[in-house]
């Protein structure tokens, strides 16, 4: 079954890819390497995760506005996220999701905890929703 949750699109595209969530907000500037993709904050939650082609799930954004142009940098070297889904997007992610054509959407009604690491998922930034493609809790089960 697919489960769809609705939110505010923020930027337009599609993007399906499994979660990478985190509690805690993301700065893009010097906490995300725009050449590899990798977070490299110290002490972030996602230390040394990769986001390339997931869908990176977190409150907001933080620190300097040359984070958008981390975003738009990641999506030009090819390592952009393939969507990000937000509980409130503030400008500096919302400017570099658009001009990097990462889709985003934020404020989503049944809020993000169905949202988990691993889960596949598709995001439509026009139409501000998400689609629960499947949920890894309960594959193998019929």
């Amino acid at each position: 079954m697919i489960v769809i949750i609705r939110g505010r699109g923020i930027s337009r595209g599609v993007g399906v890819g499994r979660v990478l969530k985190s509690s805690a907000p993301i700065s893009f500037l010097s906490g995300v390497d725009p050449d590899s993709g990798k977070i490299v904050e110290n002490g972030h939650p996602l230390e040394g995760e990769f986001i390339c082609g997931r869908v990176l799930v977190f409150p907001y954004g933080k620190g300097s506005t040359v984070g958008s142009y981390i975003i738009y940098a990641l999506s030009k070297n090819g390592k952009a996220p393939a969507a990000m889904i937000n509980d409130e997007a503030e400008p500096i992610i919302a400017t570099g999701a658009i001009i990097g054509g990462v889709p985003l959407v934020d404020r989503l009604q049944d809020s993000m905890s169905p949202l988990n690491d691993g889960i596949l998922v598709r995001v439509d930034g026009a139409n501000g929703t998400v689609e629960i493609l499947d949920d890894q809790d309960r594959e193998g089960t019929t």
